[in-house]
């Protein structure tokens, strides 16, 4: 890296909230996010030079576009501040935090704010179905897989890998049964007081539809309000900063694949692949040397594919290794019966985007701020023991933008 960039604040809002039955809008929830950010990095609001905002669509669900001016209005200090808004789908946190993470290595920014933010609450479920259907190649998918378009898309992903390599309804169902049992230890999750068991997972319900088969309403992220905020910054403003938390990214990769999912390898997914690939190669480290992980499980599948592309787990291995709990906290292990693993490294201790919630365009962000607490050890009760490294993984559309960060205490 030209320069290092390291983050020193960040905060979120509660995903269990409702903002349009509170009377606030997306400007509400990315002042907040914002705000609690600069709080925690114990900053001046003036000591911005940047600011970015990733969000997915809410033109289509509050009508409202041009986010980045709100963060003029943290402060009269920092009105005509540079800022802009970026987009890719699922990915826009992700996409946003490198973008103000790139202001910095090129030398251009000392302190940059990233705000990632999505209100989701403001119209039906089916009709939600039909914005996060813009994820996809909307008109040539739409046609041919009808309403609740990615959960189709993504049992489709199910179906290929369970014919390729064996895929069990209960395998899929402890992806559920962790993050939920992960998310209990995070009092700002969407789902702190909805325990899970292996029997509701996999029990078809009047509350648990087989939405698209394999797939049921518990292997799918929940509809989500909230934002999360960060502040990143270079080395020369740390060292005038002083004291303070701080972590480094060591290295990301970021790929783009053809939209349509009849275009792409699947299972294999071979451009996700080569994000994890450059991040790894550019931070000098393997899959090995992570100690915990965010990834993006917006339904069951997905974090099993996660655990295949970003080198945890051989091809047709994801299952095994969830089943041993080597990927759950010690709380999770015990609600679904897994022993002790010799080595584990937890993914998704914060709840991940089934426990935690998916505000679609605060989640790439939402997982940075996990990192951030984690590695300066404020995380809580689900504090992962040791842990010096850990890695984020951001994906929007059907694994179409792919966004790898790897980020390690200062120093």
């Amino acid at each position: 890296m030209a320069e290092p960039v390291y983050i020193i604040g960040a905060g979120r809002t509660d995903f269990k909230r409702n903002f349009l039955k509170e009377g606030k809008t997306m400007r509400d929830i990315i002042l907040e996010a914002a705000g609690a950010a600069i709080t925690d990095a114990a900053i001046r609001p003036q000591d911005i030079q940047a600011g970015v905002v990733g969000n997915f669509a809410s033109g289509l669900f509050t009508r409202q576009l041009h986010l980045g001016a709100f963060l003029t209005e943290i402060d009269d200090k920092v009105r005509g501040l540079p800022t802009l808004h970026v987009e890719a789908a699922c990915a826009s946190g992700g996409v946003a935090v490198l973008t103000a993470a790139q202001q910095i290595l090129g030398g251009l920014r000392d302190v940059v704010l990233v705000v990632g933010a999505e209100q989701q609450k403001t119209m039906s479920p089916a009709d939600c179905g039909e914005v996060l259907g813009a994820a996809g190649d909307y008109h040539g998918e739409h046609s041919q897989y009808g309403e609740f378009l990615f959960p189709k898309l993504f049992a489709r992903i199910a179906q290929i890998y369970l014919e390729r390599h064996g895929l069990s309804e209960k395998q899929l169902a402890l992806v559920a049964v962790k993050n939920h049992a992960q998310a209990r230890l995070n009092p700002l999750a969407q789902m702190p007081d909805s325990p899970l068991t292996i029997d509701e997972a996999c029990r078809v319900a009047d509350r648990n539809p087989r939405l698209a088969p394999p797939l049921k309403v518990t292997d799918c992220s929940p509809i989500t309000d909230g934002g999360a905020g960060l502040v990143l910054c270079s080395a020369r403003f740390l060292k005038q900063r002083g004291r303070g938390a701080a972590i480094r990214l060591l290295g990301y990769g970021q790929t783009t694949d053809s939209l349509p999912l009849e275009k792409k390898d699947v299972p294999e997914f071979s451009v996700a692949r080569r994000a994890a690939e450059q991040a790894y190669a550019m931070a000098g480290l393997s899959p090995r040397d992570i100690h915990a992980a965010e990834v993006h499980d917006c339904f069951s599948i997905s974090e099993l594919l996660a655990y295949e592309i970003l080198g945890f787990a051989p091809r047709g291995g994801a299952a095994k290794l969830l089943e041993s709990g080597a990927t759950a906290l010690p709380a999770a292990r015990r609600q679904f019966g897994a022993g002790d693993p010799a080595c584990t490294m937890p993914v998704n201790p914060g709840g991940g985007l089934m426990g935690d919630g998916h505000p679609v365009g605060a989640t790439g962000v939402r997982q940075v701020v996990e990192a951030y607490r984690q590695l300066t050890g404020s995380a809580g009760e689900r504090q992962v023991p040791g842990v010096e490294r850990f890695l984020t993984f951001n994906m929007g559309g059907s694994v179409t933008t792919t966004v790898v960060m790897i980020w390690g205490k200062e120093g």
